[in-house]
């Protein structure tokens, strides 16, 4: 019953085999490169290949994908990868692999739904009562979200529900590549962060030599907030403010209990998360909302790829 999961991000894409257990025998990520079908298809060629496919064969593909999405035509529209709108997505994959089920979700709610299978929010669920809902963000080159409701994902009509990442939390903002304004997205995501930082004097703040070699990126900019470079703190401080009042007003619409953060700038740790976590208890009113719950992903990069994994693994026999 291996099953092959797929994580479709804006800057990669990841494929791993699967069990029924949870363990992953088989991993590979590329860059997206210039091409994203090119490398969709050399993803699933060189990892989809016999003796990685569990001794009863592969049984289905679950997909997780950067939104926006439609999972009753299969198509996704990521926004990040300008050359797929609308990409037949499902229908690659099943040319790819001819026969096979493939099941399809956001990126952020195949993140949530793999928290709560294998991660450390799964093993907290039992305990916690008889209607439990996880919210899954993914902060990364862009910003997903999704949400599941007693271990199944909640997707909506069109498969986009819970995304939180184009909730306008800034009317006077700027225009995110969506087409609106405002987004949390253009606040918060990584790309987002570097051009405010760097527009704002983050290379001159440090010394010269620090930057031989490093990548104008989410991750130095992290490092330089760690150090306690001001301008790259006030980054992140801008980017939990946005990401807190998102999340404060999903929780307010749906009555939310956790919230889990993967992606690549949630990487960061205590440097996203500690001011997020403070905006939060900052900006929370009404007395339900102070019971909510921030954690970092306890599966990092492997979350969504878990989720996706569980997708198909659900719909089949045990």
């Amino acid at each position: 019953m291996t099953v092959l999961a797929i994580d479709i991000g804006g800057t990669k894409f990841a494929a791993a085999m699967v069990e029924p257990t949870g363990l992953i025998t088989a991993r590979l990520e590329l860059p997206v490169g210039q091409d994203a079908t090119a490398t969709l298809a050399e993803l699933v060629a060189r990892i989809a290949v016999p003796g990685l496919t569990g001794e009863s064969g592969l049984t289905g593909v679950g997909i997780g994908s950067a939104g926006p999405l439609n999972v009753l035509a299969g198509t996704v529209s990521p926004v990040n990868i300008p050359s797929w709108r609308e990409f037949p997505l499902a229908k690659a994959v099943s040319e790819l692999l001819p026969e096979l089920p493939v099941r399809l979700a956001g990126d952020a709610q195949c993140m949530a739904l793999g928290e709560w299978w294998q991660g450390s929010y799964g093993k907290r669920a039992a305990d916690a009562g008889p209607y439990k809902t996880l919210l899954g963000i993914v902060v990364s080159t862009g910003i997903g979200g999704g949400v599941v409701v007693d271990g199944a994902p909640y997707l909506g009509p069109t498969g986009n529900a819970g995304h939180i990442g184009h909730i306008s939390v800034d009317r006077d903002g700027d225009t995110c590549p969506c087409g609106a304004t405002g987004c949390v997205e253009t606040i918060a995501s990584g790309p987002s962060m570097v051009r405010w930082a760097l527009a704002n004097g983050w290379r001159r703040a440090v010394e010269p030599s620090f930057w031989a070699g490093r990548a104008v990126d989410a991750r130095a900019l992290a490092a330089d907030a760690k150090r306690g470079i001001p301008v790259a703190r006030l980054a992140f401080q801008r980017a939990s403010d946005a990401l807190g009042t998102a999340i404060l007003t999903a929780a307010a619409l749906f009555d939310v209990d956790n919230v889990v953060i993967g992606g690549g700038v949630a990487a960061s740790g205590p440097t996203l998360m500690v001011p997020l976590r403070q905006a939060i208890a900052r900006q929370a009113g009404m007395d339900f909302l102070h019971r909510l719950r921030v954690d970092a992903t306890s599966l990092g990069r492997d979350a969504g790829l878990f989720g996706a994994a569980a997708l198909v693994l659900g719909d089949q026999p045990s």
